[in-house]
C-alpha cells in the first residue's frame, strides 16, 4: 500500500487542475514514482510469456530467418509465409470495408422524431465527426491502416482517444498491444485498475510540456541533463532485427521512455482508490504529471455524508479484438497464436525437403585406399574429364557413394495437408484469393463458395465495427467537453457544441458490418433500387443516393441534385393518353368536315393522305411508348436510364410532328369551308389544291426532318 506524508483534497479545483504534482512533497512524489514503476514491472513480468509468443508470431509474419546449424551449417532456412498471407488477406478486405467513402460516422435516432429535429441534429453530428476523422486528423486513416495489419497477427490492438490541447483537436492514436501493459487480473479495459502506456518522448517534447505547465519542471534533475541510455529491451531488439536496424549509442536525439499509468490510487486518504493518470520517466522514476482520471465533478458519486462512493472513470483506450480469447483472457487471439505452431511445422517440413534434395543432388561418399587421386573437392563441368592414377576397375571398387534417399513423398503430402488446413483456418482458400478452382465450376457454385468463405470475415468485421462504435462514443464525449460553442469546418458548415451534449449512445458506425466486399455492397444497392422501383413507399431519392455511394461516385449532389431542383418529369403514360385524345379528336373533326363539306375529289384525296400520315405517326408513338415500358422491365442501371432518355427524346419529336400535322389539317379544313362558302355565294374560285398543298406539306415537314 502507498503511504504518503500528506494527502490531497479531491475538490473541483483539483479535478480541473492540469498537474497535481505541486500539491505533493518531493518525498511523496518519489514514493508515487517508485509505486508506479513497480506496478509497471509487476504487470510486465506477468505477461512475459505472452510477449515472447507475440514476438515469435511477428517473426513468422515478417519472415525473419533464424540462425541454423543443423543438420549442417548453411542448411535450408526457409520461412513459409502462412501468417503473412492470412494477415494480408484480412487487411485487403477489412481496410476498404471499414473506411468506405466519406460518411464514416453516422448517428442513429432513438425514439420518436415528429418534428425532424433529431434527424437534423444526427446529420450534423455525422457530417462533423466524419470530417474530424478524415480531414481534421490526417493520421486517423493511417492509424486505422496500421491497426488492421497488426490486428490479425497479434489478436489485440488498442486506440487511445484524447483531446490534445497543443493541436486543439481530438486524437485517436493506435497503441500496439506490446506498448500497453495491462494488469494481470483485468477482465476488460474499462475495469482494469492499472494499465501503463509506454510512450517515448523526445527532449523537445518534454521541454515544451514543461514550459506549458503540463509537466513538472525537472530541468534541474540529473537524468534530464544527460542523454538517455540506449534501451536493451528484448522486444525492441527483436523488432530491430526484423526490420534490419540496430540502436545507436544514446545521444541528444534518443527519446526518453515515459510510463503513462492509468491507475486507481488513494491519494486523499479516504480509503477509496480514485482514478488518476500518472506520467513517470522510466529510468529515474521521476514523476512528471499527475491528473485525475475523470473530467467532471458530477462523475463523483457521494453519499449523504459527502463521502466518495464511486467515480466514473474517463476511459481513454478502446480495444480492437480479432478473436476473443476462449479462456476469457484480456488479450485476443490472432493468427500468430492460431497458425504459429502450424507455420513452424510447415517451415520444418519445407526445410527437410529442401535439405533432402540438396543431399540427393550433391551426393558424397567414402573413398578407399585403392583410389589414387589427390584429396580435396572435385567439381565437374560438362564434357570435362579428370585424370587419376587408378584404373577404372580399381576406381569403381574404391568409391562408395553415400546412400541418400530421394525427398520423401510422405513429407510432401503432410506439407500439403498442413497448408490446406491453414488456408481453411485463415480463410485464404483458392476462391478467396482470386484463383479459379476449376474450369467446370458454375457461377452459382462459385458465388456460394465465396459467400460461405466470407463468413469468418463477417464475424471479425462485426467486432471491428463494435470497437469503432466505442471509439466514436469517446470522440462524441470529447466534443461535448472541449469543442468550442460553434466551429466552422468544410465548405461553410458549422458544428455546434450543444449537439454533443446529448446521449452518446446515439453514435454508431454507418456501414453494414455484414458487407465484406465491393461486389456485395453494389449488389445490395442494386436490389434495393429494384425493390423501390416496383414497391410503393420508398424514398426514391435516398435509394438513388445510396446506389451512387455504393458505386463510389464523387460529387453526388452535383450529379443527382434530386427532383426538388430538377422538377418531376412528366409520366410517359399521361403523355401517351393526351396524344390518344388529340388523335381521336382530330379524326372526328376530319370525318365531320369531309362528310359535311363534300369537297372536291382532290381535296378529299389530300385530306385522306393527311389522315393516313397522322395514323402512321400515332402508331409510331404507340410503338415508342411500348419500347419505353419494355426498357423499364428488362433493363437496369445506367443502361436503362440512357435507353429511356433516348426513347423519350424520340417520343417528343414524334409528338411535335403529330401536332404540326394536326394543325395543318385544321388549316386545310378552314380553307375548305371558305371555299364552300364562296362556292355557295357564286364566287367560285379555282382550287389550287394538290400542287399548293403538297408544297406546303413538304415545307412544313422539312424542319421536323432536319430535327430528326
Amino acid at each position: 500500500m502507498l503511504t504518503l506524508s500528506k494527502t490531497i483534497r479531491l475538490d473541483p479545483s483539483a479535478i480541473r487542475e492540469a498537474n497535481l504534482c505541486k500539491r505533493f512533497s518531493a518525498e511523496d512524489l518519489e514514493k508515487i514514482g517508485a509505486h508506479v514503476h513497480a506496478g509497471y514491472l509487476h504487470d510486465k513480468a506477468s505477461r512475459s510469456k505472452w510477449e515472447r509468443r507475440t514476438q515469435a508470431a511477428m517473426d513468422l509474419a515478417m519472415q525473419v530467418s533464424k540462425e541454423k546449424s543443423f543438420p549442417w551449417p548453411g542448411c535450408s532456412n526457409i520461412a513459409f509465409p502462412l501468417i503473412t498471407i492470412g494477415a494480408l488477406q484480412f487487411h485487403s478486405r477489412a481496410y476498404p470495408a471499414v473506411i468506405s467513402g466519406t460518411e464514416i460516422v453516422k448517428c442513429r435516432v432513438i425514439g420518436a422524431d415528429e418534428t425532424g429535429a433529431k434527424t437534423e441534429r444526427a446529420q450534423r453530428i455525422s457530417t462533423h465527426m466524419s470530417w474530424q476523422c478524415l480531414e481534421e486528423d490526417p493520421a486517423w486513416e493511417e492509424q486505422k491502416d496500421r491497426l488492421l495489419i497488426n490486428l490479425p497477427i497479434v489478436g489485440s490492438t488498442f486506440v487511445k482517444s484524447y483531446y490534445c490541447a497543443d493541436r486543439r483537436r481530438n486524437i485517436h492514436e493506435t497503441v500496439l498491444a506490446q506498448d500497453l501493459v495491462i494488469d494481470y487480473w483485468a477482465k476488460s479495459v474499462s475495469s482494469c485498475p492499472r494499465k501503463t502506456h509506454v510512450i517515448p518522448f523526445f527532449r523537445n517534447t518534454l521541454h515544451s510540456n514543461i514550459k506549458r505547465g503540463t509537466f513538472r519542471d525537472v530541468s534541474e534533475e540529473p537524468w534530464y541533463g544527460q542523454p538517455p541510455a540506449s534501451r536493451g529491451d528484448t522486444g525492441d531488439a527483436r523488432r530491430d532485427n526484423r526490420i534490419g536496424l540496430s540502436p545507436p549509442p544514446g545521444d541528444e536525439t534518443t527519446p526518453f521512455l515515459c510510463l503513462e499509468q492509468h491507475v486507481d490510487l488513494d491519494l486523499d486518504g479516504d480509503g477509496y482508490a480514485e482514478p488518476y493518470i500518472i506520467t513517470v520517466e522510466e529510468s529515474s522514476k521521476s514523476v512528471l504529471r499527475i491528473v485525475t482520471g475523470f473530467d467532471r465533478p458530477e462523475d463523483v458519486e457521494r453519499n449523504t455524508l459527502k463521502e466518495i462512493v464511486s467515480i466514473r472513470r474517463m476511459e481513454y483506450f478502446t480495444k480492437y479484438e480479432f478473436i476473443p480469447s476462449p479462456d476469457g483472457g484480456i488479450y485476443g487471439v490472432g493468427f500468430g497464436v492460431l497458425l504459429g505452431p502450424l507455420n513452424e511445422s510447415t517451415n520444418s517440413l519445407v526445410n527437410q525437403l529442401v535439405d533432402a534434395g540438396t543431399m540427393s543432388v550433391t551426393g558424397g561418399g567414402f573413398l578407399g585406399r585403392g583410389a589414387k587421386m589427390r584429396g580435396g573437392t572435385y567439381t565437374f563441368a560438362p564434357l570435362e574429364w579428370k585424370r587419376v592414377d587408378s584404373t577404372g576397375d580399381d576406381l569403381r571398387k574404391s568409391i562408395f557413394p553415400l546412400p541418400v534417399k530421394e525427398p520423401n513423398a510422405t513429407l510432401f503430402q503432410l506439407l500439403s495437408l498442413l497448408i490446406n488446413y491453414v488456408e481453411r483456418l485463415s480463410g485464404t482458400t483458392d476462391p478467396m484469393v482470386g484463383e479459379n478452382p476449376g474450369q467446370n465450376t458454375t457461377a452459382e457454385t462459385m458465388r456460394t463458395m465465396v459467400q460461405e468463405g466470407q463468413r469468418i470475415y463477417s464475424a471479425i468485421f462485426k467486432r471491428v465495427w463494435r470497437s469503432m462504435k466505442e471509439e466514436f462514443k469517446k470522440g462524441y464525449i470529447l466534443n461535448g467537453l472541449y469543442m468550442p460553442l460553434r466551429k466552422s469546418f468544410g465548405q461553410g458548415q458549422d458544428a455546434l457544441r450543444e449537439d454533443y451534449l446529448g446521449n452518446p449512445d446515439e453514435v454508431a458506425p454507418a456501414a453494414d458490418p455484414t458487407v465484406v466486399s465491393e461486389q456485395a455492397r453494389i449488389m445490395q444497392a442494386q436490389l434495393l433500387k429494384q425493390s423501390a422501383a416496383v414497391t410503393p413507399g420508398y424514398d426514391i431519392e435516398e435509394v438513388e443516393r445510396r446506389y451512387l455511394r455504393a458505386l463510389k461516385v464523387e460529387g453526388i449532389d452535383q450529379v443527382y441534385p434530386g427532383a426538388k431542383k430538377t422538377g418531376t418529369p412528366k409520366d410517359p403514360k399521361v403523355t401517351i393518353a393526351e396524344m390518344k385524345t388529340q388523335v381521336e379528336m382530330a379524326k372526328l373533326q376530319v370525318e365531320q368536315q369531309i362528310e359535311m363539306a363534300k369537297l372536291q375529289s382532290e381535296q378529299q384525296r389530300f385530306a385522306m393522305e393527311m389522315q393516313e400520315q397522322i395514323r402512321l405517326n400515332s402508331a409510331e408513338i404507340f410503338k415508342i411508348a411500348a419500347d419505353i415500358e419494355n426498357a423499364r422491365e428488362t433493363l437496369r442501371g445506367d443502361v436503362q436510364d440512357r435507353q429511356i432518355g433516348m426513347l423519350n427524346a424520340v417520343l417528343g419529336l414524334a409528338k411535335t410532328r403529330n401536332d404540326m400535322m394536326i394543325k395543318k389539317l385544321e388549316l386545310m379544313m378552314k380553307a375548305m369551308e371558305m371555299d364552300n362558302a364562296a362556292s355557295e355565294s357564286g364566287n367560285v374560285r379555282r382550287l389550287e389544291g394538290a400542287p399548293r398543298n403538297r408544297s406546303a406539306n413538304a415545307g412544313s415537314q422539312a424542319p421536323a426532318a432536319a430535327a430528326a
